[in-house]
């Protein structure tokens, strides 16, 4: 069985450098596992690798969705099933690299998802109860339904609050269900994850530091361009950092409530993903503190092995 490389673990825990530097060693093309690095136009608050960044590197999945389209972890598995066809047939290593661990579990655990026919106009409806009711109302409606879904989501994250209550609609079963009725194919390959560990409050730190070197690249910026751009807000629009913006540029918050907000949502969302990774048995975990190369010979010994 083949072997594909999984690099995981929180946001800013250096998993980019990591990844990079372990193609380079091991002749790797990189499959990015970021919901929300596959949109275009949102660069500086999801952190996307640049040109620099990625050495020449092959990166896959960056960058290639519209913002007013529509994108499933289903259409994932399937796209980033054929990168890594495309890898493997170039005689080189797949590194699957991010922190979105629904993204990851699709894979790992080979996850089929059905084709489900979403009504639009419930999702109209659900997107106009936001606004008349607040999110909160329809997070709650959603914890009743299926509580071990919801556990693995913010409280602010409307599209996947709101994916939760489709699915129900849709099908009579909660996404949970979905999920592990689907799990009947062993995976085609042998998936090799990692994830790095920080010390939470070394990492609190890195957290902070990101989101101020976002606001001094320009993220404001980009926020207002994309909203004059748009006639609508689009749905990734409400991804970390991003709706924090907007409401700032609404005149709904001050910039030093809206810096201290994001700062304070990333942690906590750094926070479930490192419960989530957790929880995949299969998983080796790497100190995000040590030397680079150090962990990069922990991997290719394991992968020798």
């Amino acid at each position: 069985m083949k072997k594909v490389i999984v690099i995981c673990g929180p946001t800013a825990s250096g998993k980019t450098k990591l990844s990079i530097e372990l193609a380079k060693k091991m002749n790797g093309e990189i499959v990015s596992c970021d919901s929300m690095q596959i949109y275009q136009e949102m660069d500086i608050g999801t952190a996307k690798p640049t040109q620099e960044e990625r050495q020449n590197i092959q990166h896959y999945l960056l960058d290639f969705v519209s913002l007013e389209e529509r994108y499933s972890v289903a259409d994932y598995k399937k796209d980033a099933k054929m990168a890594m066809k495309e890898i493997l047939g170039k005689g080189k290593i797949p590194i699957i690299v991010g922190g979105t661990g629904l993204y990851i579990d699709s894979l790992i655990y080979e996850i089929e998802y059905p084709n489900i026919e979403f009504d639009l106009e419930y999702r109209r409806q659900l997107e106009k109860r936001v606004e008349i009711e607040g999110l909160e109302k329809l997070y709650e409606e959603a914890k009743a339904i299926d509580l071990l879904a919801i556990q693995k989501i913010s409280r602010n994250d409307t599209k996947r609050i709101l994916r939760i209550l489709e699915i129900f609609h849709a099908t009579g079963k909660t996404k949970t269900q979905q999920e592990i009725e689907s799990r009947k194919n062993p995976p085609e390959y042998d998936y090799q994850v990692y994830a790095l560990a920080w010390d939470r409050q070394i990492l609190y730190e890195r957290i902070n530091q990101r989101v101020d070197n976002m606001i001094e690249k320009g993220l404001m910026e980009e926020v207002e361009g994309i909203l004059k751009k748009h006639k609508h807000f689009p749905t990734a629009m409400q991804g970390l950092g991003y709706k924090e913006v907007a409401e700032f540029l609404q005149g709904n918050t001050t910039k030093e409530e809206m810096i201290e907000k994001i700062k304070r949502e990333t942690r906590r969302y750094a926070k479930r993903q490192m419960t989530w990774f957790r929880k995949n048995k299969q998983t080796v975990w790497l100190d995000g503190q040590a030397n680079v190369e150090d962990n990069i010979n922990i991997i290719i010994k394991n992968l020798d092995g």
